[in-house]
């Protein structure tokens, strides 16, 4: 199987290469078209996985950058239930197919893709991505999907113009009154706290403590949070091109890394070099403070604003966890030798960020007043007061002590 691959750069979209797929199984080979390799400016599209070279690049699994416009666990369900209840002809036996059964106006990123040079991208539905007034119907047919008692409406609904992007939980793409798109993430059934709360709380705080972070807000349907969040990847019409940490790293789906890892990679393939380093290291000290255990590699992205350069993108996903469910919860390392996380740590690494001890100590301090802050913070945004209860030990916990020690 052969798909073209393009990309939407300044307002066009340019063929950039063709993916070879094999019929089953798992292996793939991507070439960068003649034409693209000889435009005067041409960029890798992923400067690890595939860098810009004439050729095929061969892989036993579907490259970083391609893997990044597909779904994650809940869309890959929504999309199984959906072929065996036939609204979906072929079945899915390769990475590839679940990122072609993606409606195209939504997806992640500035890849797009299609089989014939004369056909439309894929998949081509009728571009219509539903209002956020429709939240309470795709939360209803979230819950459908959860309980497993979803109708062919339900998977078609999700499945169109809202299709689903990535993360596990469940999430729809929505169009806001203004035009612009942002992903709606619901509740579950079964959830024993308010996620969406949680993860507005931690935004919030994050923009308090001099983060950059994706536009958000907390919406209550059916008396639930509803976390509604922006989409960076869109600047009006034109798509920007997206790349998760995991592939700049040139990382499998199931690696885990270190933010200092991650600092060579802004060293090798950034834009704002010193500015990002500074960034990434301000983001990692809040990670800790405000226990953002759901900190993986694909939950950090990067933008190209400049041809062949890729900058931090706002921060997003970041949800403080409960102490009672941190053991289950992903945590990116400090550095490629921690055992445990250390705000001591975070502080001997901070050259490794551009960062000079009383510029960290000074950052530090800004994070941590933020922090402590929570509750109050957590009333303005008209958190419960039994959601503040749940999430205290997300904010109360001793590396706020460890903090709170070193600044003295």
């Amino acid at each position: 199987m052969s798909i073209e691959v393009h990309l939407d750069w300044e307002g066009t979209t340019h063929p950039v290469g063709v993916l070879h797929s094999a019929t089953r199984g798992a292996s793939v080979t991507f070439e960068y078209l003649a034409e693209w390799l000889a435009r005067p400016k041409a960029f890798a599209i992923d400067p690890t996985n595939l860098p810009l070279r004439s050729g095929p690049h061969h892989g036993t699994a579907l490259f970083g950058a391609l893997q990044d416009c597909g779904p994650d666990r809940w869309g890959r369900v929504l999309i199984e239930r959906a072929v065996r209840r036939h609204i979906l002809e072929s079945k899915p036996y390769r990475d590839v197919d679940y990122v072609l059964a993606l409606e195209d106006s939504s997806r992640i990123g500035a890849l797009r893709f299609r089989i014939d040079a004369n056909g439309p991208f894929l998949a081509a539905n009728d571009g219509r991505i539903p209002p956020v007034v429709q939240l309470a119907a795709l939360m209803n047919a979230a819950d459908a999907v959860h309980g497993e008692t979803e109708t062919a409406k339900d998977l078609r609904f999700l499945l169109g113009a809202g299709s689903p992007v990535g993360g596990a939980r469940p999430k729809s793409v929505v169009a806001l009154p203004d035009g612009r798109l942002a992903i709606a993430k619901f509740p579950k059934p079964d959830d024993i706290r308010d996620i969406a709360a949680g993860e507005i709380l931690a935004l919030t705080l994050a923009a308090k403590a001099g983060i950059q972070v994706a536009e958000h807000r907390l919406i209550v349907v059916k008396g639930r949070g509803v976390s509604l969040i922006t989409r960076f990847d869109r600047d009006g019409a034109n798509r920007i091109p997206f790349l998760s940490a995991c592939s700049l790293l040139g990382f499998g789906q199931s690696e885990s890394g270190a933010y200092t890892m991650l600092a060579d990679g802004i060293r090798q393939f950034g834009d704002d070099v010193r500015g990002d380093l500074r960034e990434l290291w301000r983001r990692l000290v809040f990670s800790l403070l405000a226990s953002n255990y759901d900190d993986h590699l694909r939950n950090h992205g990067f933008l190209m604003r400049t041809a062949g350069h890729w900058s931090l993108s706002p921060a997003y996903d970041l949800n403080p966890v409960p102490e009672i469910d941190r053991a289950q919860t992903p945590k990116t390392a400090v550095t490629e030798e921690q055992e445990a996380p250390s705000v001591a740590v975070a502080l001997d690494a901070a050259s490794r960020f551009g960062l000079r001890v009383p510029e960290a100590r000074s950052i530090l301090r800004e994070i941590l007043k933020a922090v402590l802050d929570w509750r109050k913070t957590a009333r303005q945004i008209r958190m419960s007061a039994s959601s503040i209860a749940t999430y205290a030990s997300a904010f109360e916990h001793s590396l706020i002590e460890e903090a709170s020690k070193l600044m003295g």
